[in-house]
């Protein structure tokens, strides 16, 4: 028996099995498909993977590439959202123990819901950000792989919305900015394009690897890896958000500071170039 919102009742609440739920002892990614295809599947896979391992999870012989795309396009299918979608694969350690799992057995759950648009847009609309001081991202590995346990970012969102901000900037425990709540951040000053390294807890993006890599074409653009300062934000021509769902997210105000946003809107360009090839 159990004690559900107060109510009595047989113990089938899948919950109490659920160490995702109990313990936060999950990892997931969250693939876009478009026209039938799971953008950057590859990356996905490989992070999905190395995630697994650093949670000294059991990856199971079926868990292939062909198959992890099989069972997400056919989810979609099924509902009839491939042209345009986004779906969510949660892997979870399965039933039994408390903090020492009595397994390292896996389970998986992938749900899909629409997206409007088949390519990216850029969003133009305002959008301030400020810091988010209540909690750190901390420098670890850990911090680099999408874990259930993500009470920061659900902190930070709530923040936000208490303060009319669209997003809050992450700040790690050396006082250093990561990455905003949904995504990782990048910085245009002058011709320099700069986000921080992952070694500074930001999760190692699937989008951030892309832009990364079409930004290194553009000629006149010199992109790095380096520490960005929450001063550093202040003096900055451009911020703007990525990740694979929206693309890239231009930032309009931190603060008193306003930002313009042209090379976001020729990466998105690139970007759908890229997609329109493949």
């Amino acid at each position: 028996m159990i004690n559900f919102n107060g109510n009595i009742t047989q113990e089938e609440n899948l919950l109490t099995q659920n160490r995702a739920f109990l313990y936060g002892d999950g990892v997931f990614e969250t693939v876009k498909i478009i026209n039938n295809k799971i953008l950057f599947l590859e990356d996905h896979y490989f992070r999905l993977m190395a995630s697994m391992r650093v949670v000294r999870m059991e990856i199971p012989m079926s868990f292939t590439m062909e198959y992890f795309e099989e069972q997400i396009l056919n989810l979609v299918q099924q509902k009839n959202i491939s042209s345009s979608a986004r779906a969510r694969i949660t892997v979870y350690r399965n039933d039994g123990g408390l903090y020492l799992p009595k397994t390292r057995e896996v389970s998986f759950l992938i749900h899909a819901t629409p997206l409007d648009n088949v390519l990216y847009v850029l969003n133009t609309a305002e959008y301030e950000v400020d810091l988010y001081k209540d909690f750190y991202v901390t420098k670890q590995l850990l911090s680099s792989i999408k874990t259930t346990n993500k009470m920061i970012n659900v902190t930070g969102s709530i923040f936000a919305d208490e303060n009319g901000l669209a997003n809050c900037l992450l700040i790690n425990d050396a006082k250093n900015v990561v990455e905003g709540l949904q995504g990782n951040l990048f910085m245009v000053s002058g011709k320099k394009l700069i986000t921080p390294p992952v070694s500074e807890g930001c999760l190692n993006g699937i989008m951030r690897k892309q832009i990364l890599a079409l930004a290194k074409k553009i000629e006149g653009v010199e992109v790095v890896e380096e520490i960005i300062s929450p001063f550093d934000l202040q003096k900055a021509d451009e911020l703007f958000l990525t990740n694979v769902i929206t693309g890239i997210q231009p930032i309009s105000k931190y603060r008193k500071k306003e930002f313009t946003s042209n090379l976001a809107h020729l990466l998105v360009q690139k970007l759908n170039e890229t997609l329109s090839e493949n």
